[in-house]
């Protein structure tokens, strides 16, 4: 079989030449396509059911949430698990598919279903889906550098602006805030007052939400132009909260301002995001889609930032907190360098022991075959390039590299022997 394939080899060289050609083609395309990480994504192909329910306690929350989802989502084919976590004011529920299920045919399954559990839920309890990421997806972490300006403010700014921005990169599956404050209109009720105007806190609630709103009316003409009439009733800062009225009290409209007061405050947090030691900030984390390329959608999100910061007001800037990218880089540079050290030290050992240059040659075209050729199997079995995978092929170099000058040593050393036994040839 060998002495086949050399044979064949030797009467077809162009061919070999441009299978070879061919080969070191498309492992050059498919390092360029095949996704590069620096982690290896080892996480279950999962989908993530969140449902909000806030102010219950867990136990609540796992008898009226967590149990009817998990027990409804239990009929969504190709499920190897389905695990519920219950806690004040939230449920989480995991469901794990098999590996050989693609996540979006799963989270269109498990939205099918949803449909159907909502009934089974309380009023207004409706579970939403996770990010479409992966456990290893948090690929790129920054701050705003903001001298002076309220975390309130910062909050705000990234929730409503730089968030929704870097959301548009291609590839990106969420943008999840951290830090600051979360600003919010809160109303502080004297109950002593509610009491005395025989008012509840559901028709504070009530009359607070309706009086948050804008009305629409019907058209009218005159002289030939067509007006359309609307009310507007959108809260704009916390005077109009303390003027909205909540009932009448013998004929005399009850204002918010007469039970209570109303102040600007930040929701109730669970914990800071500090920069060493130096004070809190207000960042975001960038979560990755399943299957994507974190080198190029952390280039991708460097680039929408520089955009984004024109746009922000004088005196804040990006600060990157973590990036992969750098780990990504330096294994790449760790397989170059590999390859390199070994094609120059295949080289130099070539010539000193055969003198012959075509003989170090061959090794030379051999190597970086062999290395594309790796990458077209990544490519083709869906493995990204990350620690693992070429620190694989940084190992395996130094195998070819001893296969390589074995074969070479060995053919140079038949072939010299053949020819002594032939003798001159005149």
């Amino acid at each position: 079989m060998v002495k086949s394939i050399i044979s064949f080899s030797i009467k077809n060289r162009i061919l070999v030449l441009l299978v070879s050609a061919g080969l070191f083609g498309w492992g050059i395309y498919s390092v360029q396509q095949n996704p590069i990480d620096a982690i290896p994504d080892l996480s279950e192909n999962q989908v993530i059911v969140f449902t909000e329910w806030m102010g219950r306690s867990p136990q609540v929350i796992e008898d009226q949430v967590t149990y009817p989802l998990v027990s409804n989502l239990q009929g969504i084919p190709k499920i190897k698990n389905i695990r519920g976590s219950s806690m004040f004011g939230m449920s989480f529920v995991y469901i794990i598919f098999e590996d050989n299920i693609d996540v979006y045919w799963a989270r269109t399954r498990v939205l099918e279903r949803l449909n159907y559990a909502q009934r089974l839920l309380p009023q207004n309890v409706v579970p939403t889906l996770g990010p479409d990421g992966t456990g290893v997806g948090h690929i790129f972490w920054y701050h705003l550098e903001a001298n002076g300006m309220d975390l309130g403010e910062q909050r705000a700014l990234q929730d409503w602006y730089i968030k929704f921005a870097l959301q548009t990169v291609p590839g990106v599956a969420e943008v999840a805030s951290f830090g600051g404050f979360e600003k919010q209109y809160q109303l502080v009720l004297d109950p002593l007052k509610m009491q005395y105007f025989n008012i509840s806190m559901m028709e504070v609630m009530n009359g607070v939400k309706s009086s948050n709103n804008d009305v629409g009316g019907r058209k009218f003409e005159m002289s030939d132009m067509a007006y359309i009439v609307r009310g507007l009733g959108y809260i704009k800062d916390k005077n109009d909260v303390e003027e909205i009225t909540i009932k009448n009290y013998n004929s005399i409209p009850v204002r918010v301002k007469d039970i209570g007061s109303v102040q600007m405050g930040g929701d109730l947090r669970l914990g800071i995001f500090d920069q060493n030691g130096e004070g809190e900030v207000v960042g975001g984390i960038v979560v990755m889609r399943y299957g994507e390329n974190a080198d190029k959608i952390i280039k991708a999100v460097k680039e929408k930032m520089i955009e984004v910061e024109k746009g922000l007001p004088e005196g804040i800037t990006f600060r990157t907190s973590y990036a992969r990218s750098d780990l990504i880089q330096k294994a790449i540079a760790s397989v170059k360098g590999t390859l390199i050290e070994e094609m120059i030290a295949v080289s130099i050992v070539v010539l000193l022991f055969l003198f012959n240059w075509r003989s170090a040659l061959i090794i030379l075209i051999q190597l970086p075959i062999s290395v594309s050729v790796g990458f077209i199997l990544l490519e083709v079995f869906g493995i990204s390039s990350n620690i693992m995978s070429l620190t694989g092929i940084a190992l395996a170099i130094g195998v070819v590299v001893d296969d390589g000058i074995v074969m070479v040593e060995n053919a140079y050393r038949t072939i010299s022997e053949k020819q002594e036994k032939l003798g001159p040839i005149n």
